[in-house]
């Protein structure tokens, strides 16, 4: 095999979720977009922003980090990981 500089590429299939966001989440996703089309200039739609938003909170959550540092298939295998991508989402 080949020795590349570059890694496997991940997969990067595109995963739809949908989830009920309650009145106050919701106000709170407007009043983000607003404040970012007011910093940026740009309008983008909330299903749009909500990805970033999700990926910045996983980037800071340091104890989510620490935990894949070190038990990486404990995390990763967890039952919400596990889920298909057709699955319907957990509820609380």
């Amino acid at each position: 095999m080949p020795d590349l500089k570059l890694a496997k590429l991940p997969d990067r299939t595109p995963v739809k979720i949908t989830f009920k966001a309650g009145a106050g989440l919701n106000k709170s996703l407007e009043a983000y977009a607003a404040f970012y089309r007011d910093t940026y200039g740009q309008e983008e739609p909330i299903p749009e922003l909500i990805p970033y938003m999700l990926e910045a909170f996983l980037k800071s959550d340091s104890a989510f980090n620490k935990a894949r540092r070190e038990k990486p298939a404990a995390v990763s295998t967890h039952p919400v990981a596990r889920r298909s991508r057709d699955a319907t989402p957990a509820t609380t």
